[in-house]
């Protein structure tokens, strides 16, 4: 489980199927292989390391559904340590588990921040609503508004300094997680039907009579 604030920008030495190579520094502390890393988003196993890189396995489907089958060396990647039980939770929860690939469809400065807006499929923006979360290439970050199949958000300087978010582009491709718990509300509507009502507020304790 991780926050999607990010740990440190690393970048890739090596890139080929079934494995990838980062340079790191922060990350690295503590690590010990089987341990877990999150690489643009995309939780990933430590298969080994030193003092400066470590390498994860890349199964053959994660490839397929992230930007990390497209890395090249020399690219930029946003790292995150797993999340320590009981540790600082400063973003929102997130698997590590990539729903799709967006697309970055227009980017507008506004005073000191960006506003980026990004694509997003139809079955990923069912879950996203304006104020709400969303995982962006393992970052963090609050939805300020939303469209049917495009949402953005503002990115403020610390973020642009400590990320990825430099080197985005029109057309970048970005990995995108939606909110767990948006997903477990939708399954749980879905599966009791009639929508939210006052009874389903109260068995599920958000609403104390």
């Amino acid at each position: 489980m991780f926050t999607g604030i990010v740990t440190e920008v690393g970048k890739v030495l090596e890139s080929r199927p079934g494995k990838l190579t980062v340079s790191a520094g922060r990350v690295i502390q503590g690590l010990a292989p089987g341990h877990s890393i999150a690489v643009n988003g995309v939780c990933l196993t430590v298969i080994e390391f030193d003092d400066k890189s470590f390498s994860v396995e890349v199964m053959p489907e994660t490839s397929k559904h992230t930007d990390l089958g497209r890395l090249l060396p020399g690219e930029r990647v946003n790292l995150e340590n797993a999340l320590a039980l009981g540790g600082h939770m400063g973003g929102h929860l997130v698997q590590g588990h990539v729903d799709d690939i967006g697309r970055v469809l227009a980017i507008t400065p506004e005073g000191e921040a960006r506003l980026i807006k990004i694509s997003a499929p139809v079955a990923v923006m069912r879950y996203v609503v304006e104020k709400g979360f969303i995982a962006v290439s393992g970052i963090s970050l609050t939805v300020a508004a939303c469209g049917s199949d495009w949402f953005q958000v503002s990115i403020v300087g610390f973020t642009l300094a400590n990320t990825t978010v430099t080197g985005w582009r029109a057309g970048t491709a970005l990995n995108l997680e939606a909110d767990i718990i948006a997903k477990y509300v939708a399954q749980m509507v879905a599966v009791r039907g009639g929508g939210i009502t006052p009874e389903f507020l109260q068995d599920h304790g958000f609403l104390v009579t």
